[in-house]
């Protein structure tokens, strides 16, 4: 008598349970559907909706309609004189400026937020760069490169496409007839789902986020105009809009334009990264060091604050009183500078 009174009231728990289970799953989807319900509405009436975590750009720290896990693409980008004006610069959410050769930069472009179909001119790889572009595990694009660097991308493991093996080709690369190489070389981002797919890389990555916070955790010095001296010959400057609460740039007292629009280049974080440069060979190429620390200056929303840069993990990050030192959302252009005579100002 008593195993059918228990047979009977184990029956009468799992039946209570099954019941509670299909109803949490009911209202679970009723609200999701709630959801979707009112992001159509709002959206219908032009209306901002609501963006969980998971659906923020990590480079950038701003709200994304979709899903964030594409793959970054990093790009080698000219900028030598004969080169200006960019294409593909304004949208990109980090830009790296580093020295080349001789007196002469050259930018590391990572793309996430924004794709652009068209980035360039696209210009050979250097050692450094294809590290900093590790750190973020994106696809490394470039232009050629002396036989041994070609080599020490390929050991290096990174993912990479070669324009030298595409030249031309009107589905990954095509070189414009208004300029002379080695300033005409142009990426076709069209192309890149094809390159993928054929190399065997992986077309999404998780993307750990940059840390962000609406506003600076410290208070530096009035930036509202900014001055980085690569060399007598090299310069570049930053100039504060108070309006947008961005910084314009501009390169040896010329504004930083895109070429097709005319659009100025304005970035909400500028960090300056000093650190030792040697020279190597008779063609002027370097050895940067991205791996000690130092000294830095980090300049958002109308000043500036000096830092300690420190390589985690492969990035190169802001750091005071040994706590990371957060960007605010959107663009960040990150320039690194030789420790002499890297010269920095603000006004």
């Amino acid at each position: 008598m008593r195993k059918i009174v228990w047979l009977i009231l184990a029956a009468i728990i799992m039946f209570v349970l099954t019941a509670c289970a299909n109803s949490a799953e009911d209202d679970s989807k009723q609200e999701h559907q709630d959801k979707e319900e009112t992001k159509i509405e709002k959206e219908g009436k032009g209306e901002a909706t609501e963006t969980s975590d998971e659906n923020v750009y990590p480079l950038t720290g701003e709200p994304a309609d979709g899903l964030v896990d594409h793959r970054i693409l990093s790009v080698m980008v000219n900028n030598h004189s004969d080169a200006r004006p960019q294409t593909g610069l304004s949208k990109a959410d980090i830009v790296y400026e580093v020295l080349a050769e001789g007196p002469i930069t050259r930018f590391l472009a990572l793309f996430h937020s924004e794709i652009p179909e068209v980035v360039g001119p696209v210009r050979s790889a250097r050692p450094y760069y294809f590290k900093l572009a590790s750190g973020y595990d994106a696809l490394y694009v470039y232009h050629g490169a002396a036989a041994f660097i070609n080599e020490m991308v390929k050991d290096s493991g990174i993912d990479f496409a070669d324009g030298a093996l595409h030249d031309n080709d009107g589905k990954l690369f095509k070189r414009s007839t208004d300029r002379k190489a080695p300033h005409n070389s142009y990426l076709l981002t069209s192309g890149l789902d094809a390159l993928l797919e054929k190399k065997g890389y992986d077309s999404s990555k998780e993307v750990e986020p940059l840390p962000f916070a609406d506003k600076p955790a410290f208070d530096g010095q009035s930036a509202q105009q900014v001055r980085v001296a690569y060399d007598e010959l090299e310069t570049v400057s930053y100039t504060y809009d108070p309006e947008s609460g961005q910084y314009k740039r501009s390169s040896d007292g010329e504004p930083t334009i895109e070429k097709e629009t005319n659009e100025r280049v304005a970035v909400d974080n500028v960090f300056i990264v000093k650190t030792e440069h040697q020279v190597v060979d008779d063609a002027g190429r370097r050895e940067i060091d991205l791996k000690s620390g130092g000294e830095g200056y980090l300049v958002q929303q109308g000043q500036m604050i000096e830092v300690e840069w420190k390589n985690k993990g492969g990035r190169i990050l802001p750091f005071k009183d040994g706590e990371a030192v957060s960007f605010v959302p959107g663009k960040t252009w990150v320039n690194i500078v030789p420790d002499q005579p890297g010269i920095v100002t603000a006004e």
